[in-house]
């Protein structure tokens, strides 16, 4: 019987960096699409929102980025809009299927004291936020598609409803 507090001796370094290179998080700046590259992203809060926004600047050089934002109505939007304003080119503010889900013309209202009118797009519907999104990412870059994203963010519920979308 095993007791706390008990010796189990030092772990196989090998066996630990395995287990972490195998492990994944979905929802967590997961990958769904490339060219252009389209993440997924539950970042619900602030401080979630921070991470997310510290990756994106330490882990990718993007040269046009297009957010698709949205949130439940009880969460801090304009926060989170706030942190992703100086790396999003844009914004497609939308919905999720929650009950909770803030009405995307409310988060549109939010999200143009931030961005400003030009860079926000509202869509109702998460998969046209996503085509519109992409379409934004991908407009006047006279043929070179490199270096082009979009993230979708704001919620778990989100996340959950893209990566049903993209059938992850």
């Amino acid at each position: 019987m095993l007791h706390w507090g008990a010796d189990l001796g030092a772990l196989d370094a090998g066996t630990v960096r395995a287990g972490f290179a195998d492990a994944t998080s979905p929802g967590r700046l997961e990958r769904v699409r490339t060219a252009p590259t389209i993440l997924l992203d539950a970042a619900h809060n602030p401080h979630g929102m921070a991470a997310t926004v510290a990756t994106l600047e330490d882990e990718f050089a993007f040269r046009r980025l297009v957010a698709v934002v949205a949130v439940l109505a009880d969460k801090d939007a304009t926060g989170m809009l706030e942190l992703l304003e100086p790396i999003a080119d844009a914004v497609v503010v939308t919905r999720n299927s929650s009950t909770r889900a803030m009405p995307p013309e409310q988060l549109a209202d939010l999200a143009v004291e931030v961005f400003g009118p030009d860079r926000v797009t509202v869509q109702p519907n998460l998969s046209d936020a996503i085509v519109d999104a992409v379409g934004l990412a991908e407009a006047d870059l006279d043929g070179e598609l490199g270096g082009v994203g979009v993230i979708i963010t704001g919620s778990v519920m989100t996340v959950a409803d893209a990566r049903r979308l993209f059938r992850k």
